[in-house]
């Protein structure tokens, strides 16, 4: 049943901008609470519920993408039964403006056309939750609509999610208006920017936005047209969260350290699949002190961790201090360094600086292979 349906993960909209962090690779390969990227939950979410054939869509800087996807197989997707396909706009664009999802659909229709599949499931990379799609894929069905949108009905719109599609529903959960969140409000019905309709529809919907404006992307053409469709949300249960701006990036990692609000987000039962390295596991000498951290494999660790997130191949030398800090794979924090509400991107070195505290409700930010 669930291969009637074309997986496809979207382009993050431009509301999404993690400062400093989306310089050096796209958003969907963002490194996420040590071992995981952003990618691994949409596409996890799809080949869970039983989706196999997929495709990709990627922005800017494809390289780490590629790379980290490869054939598909650590998601379960079989070569044979599936497809796992990244695709690019293929065209260079004027302005940023026209680089948006409209045209790299465009671009690809053949792809989209081609497909067997009678459904489409859309999701961005940017937004973290579980769902069995199987679950909406049949709700789809049963309610006998156009578009299904999943949204999460949420009580902090306005410290998070800013920017982000909300939804003004009626009784029946009927889409009756489509606004953008600008942090006004606290209880908010938040799109997850995840659509399921049928390929028909999904490409006249591409057609129509290339006729109503160059500058239009799915969002907009769905926003406009919400009225006219018969577009029903479908609420997703359990932990969402949103990584739209560095902040939200540093706040969501920094709550899953909290192993209760952990287990809200991962189920042994709904695994999130990722690309795994071989390397040792992480050594710990006798003064090391870590305490309710999340750590990666090959780290070396003298110094003390509290409270924060180190990727692979972290370096934390004698007296060394990290608290409440993301450190990305291979950055090295120097002896006696004390670093306080700080991402360090990778390969980065700390050592002649040795305080690096951010203000209080501050996040710093240091660079990929700085030295610091």
């Amino acid at each position: 049943m669930m291969n009637n349906i074309l997986g496809i993960v979207n382009y993050d909209d431009a509301s999404v901008k993690v400062q400093g962090l989306d310089n050096y690779r796209p958003i969907p390969s963002l490194s996420f609470l040590a071992r995981y990227r952003l990618i691994d939950f949409a596409i996890s979410n799809m080949t869970n519920s039983g989706i196999r054939h997929i495709q990709v869509y990627v922005k800017h800087k494809p390289r780490s993408v590629i790379e980290h996807l490869g054939s598909g197989r650590q998601y379960n997707i079989n070569s044979k039964q599936g497809k796992l396909r990244i695709l690019t706009g293929e065209e260079a664009t004027q302005s940023e403006a026209y680089n948006h999802d409209i045209t790299a659909f465009l671009q690809n229709m053949r792809f989209i056309e081609d497909a067997k599949q009678e459904y489409v499931m859309i999701m961005p990379s940017h937004m973290i939750y579980t769902v069995n799609l199987e679950e909406v894929y049949n709700h789809h069905l049963e309610s006998k609509v156009d578009v299904t949108v999943l949204y999460k009905t949420v009580n902090n719109a306005h410290e998070s999610f800013i920017g982000v599609d909300t939804l003004k529903l009626s009784d029946k959960k009927q889409v009756e208006e489509i606004e953008v969140n600008r942090g006004k409000y606290k209880n908010r019905h938040v799109s997850l920017a995840a659509y399921m309709m049928s390929k028909e529809l999904f490409i006249h919907l591409i057609h129509l936005a290339d006729n109503i404006s160059s500058f239009y992307t799915l969002r907009d053409v769905l926003q406009e047209q919400a009225p006219l469709l018969n577009m029903v949300g479908y609420p997703v249960k359990g932990y969402v969260a949103c990584i739209n701006s560095l902040d939200e990036y540093y706040r969501v990692n920094m709550e899953l350290t909290d192993y209760d609000m952990g287990k809200q987000l991962f189920n042994p039962d709904w695994p999130i699949h990722t690309r795994t390295s071989d390397s040792c596991p992480t050594q710990y000498t006798p003064d090391a002190k870590v305490k309710k951290s999340v750590i990666a494999n090959g780290c070396y660790i003298e110094g003390t961790v509290i409270n924060s997130v180190l990727g692979r191949g972290v370096v934390v030398k004698q007296g060394a201090i990290i608290e409440n800090s993301i450190v990305l794979e291979g950055a090295v924090i120097g002896e006696n360094v004390h670093v306080k509400r700080v991402v360090v991107d990778k390969s980065a070195q700390i050592s002649k600086v040795k305080e690096l505290v951010a203000e209080e409700n501050k996040v710093l930010y240091v660079k990929r292979q700085d030295r610091v």
